[in-house]
């Protein structure tokens, strides 16, 4: 079929974005650097190519997730070429000093060594913005306590796969009500096991279900946390 190929640079803008979303849709990560390259190339800046481009397609992406027309390996192949995406974009958008979303530690708790829903969680953040530092698996309260001092987040995730490592979270929210920084971060957890009952029994901001909700959830808590601080407190 070589004579149907799209050449990608003899689209103009309008369809080029348009082919970027079908392309991160089908996870075509090489189509996806190309067509990121053309666009930096014809003056666009490398937060419109985030936005417009590359984070308006993970959003339909985010969107059929969430309403099971996609599943986990094809978000995993749609994520994966917008990290590269992303690749190109970091070193240029920590230039010009682009405005950021947010910014997350996420982490599978102690006990716990699953993290494809977290790994999820963390492409999809990045996708809509946000900076995420992953601090992988097994975390130990320390772990995620000395990667709060360091990175100051808005928003800490923990993720558990196992009903028996479940109840550590609520051992990390409570070291941080300990040391009274409960209130610095929005706490958000997730994880098959959980419910929305049991974010609400621990003392988490909000229990997110998958991916897609963790995204909306974060923007709506650091919305709302950006508007209170600009109010009078």
């Amino acid at each position: 079929m070589a004579d149907d190929e799209i050449i990608l640079s003899e689209l103009d803008d309008e369809e080029l974005v348009a082919q970027m979303f079908d392309d991160l849709y089908d996870g075509l990560k090489e189509e996806i650097e190309e067509a990121t390259h053309i666009l930096l190339d014809r003056g666009w800046t490398p937060y419109d190519v985030l936005t417009k481009a590359l984070v308006g397609g993970m959003k339909v992406v985010g969107d059929d997730f969430r309403d099971g027309i996609l599943f986990v390996p094809e978000v995993l192949l749609a994520a994966n070429a917008m990290k590269a995406g992303m690749t190109i974009l970091k070193p240029l958008l920590a230039e010009t000093g682009a405005p950021r979303v947010g910014k997350m530690v996420i982490g599978t708790v102690k006990g716990d060594i699953h993290d494809i829903g977290k790994n999820l969680v963390s492409m999809m953040m990045e996708g809509a913005g946000f900076e995420v530092v992953d601090l992988g698996i097994n975390n130990a309260v320390e772990k995620y306590l000395d990667a709060l001092e360091t990175e100051k987040p808005d928003i800490l995730g923990m993720s558990a796969l196992l009903t028996t490592t479940m109840p550590y979270m609520k051992v990390v929210i409570d070291t941080l009500k300990e040391k009274g920084i409960r209130e610095d971060y929005i706490v958000l957890v997730g994880g098959a096991p959980l419910n929305e009952e049991f974010g609400r029994a621990i003392g988490a901001d909000a229990y997110c279900r998958d991916a897609a909700v963790a995204v909306e959830t974060a923007k709506a808590q650091v919305a709302r946390r950006h508007n209170v601080g600009a109010g009078a407190r």
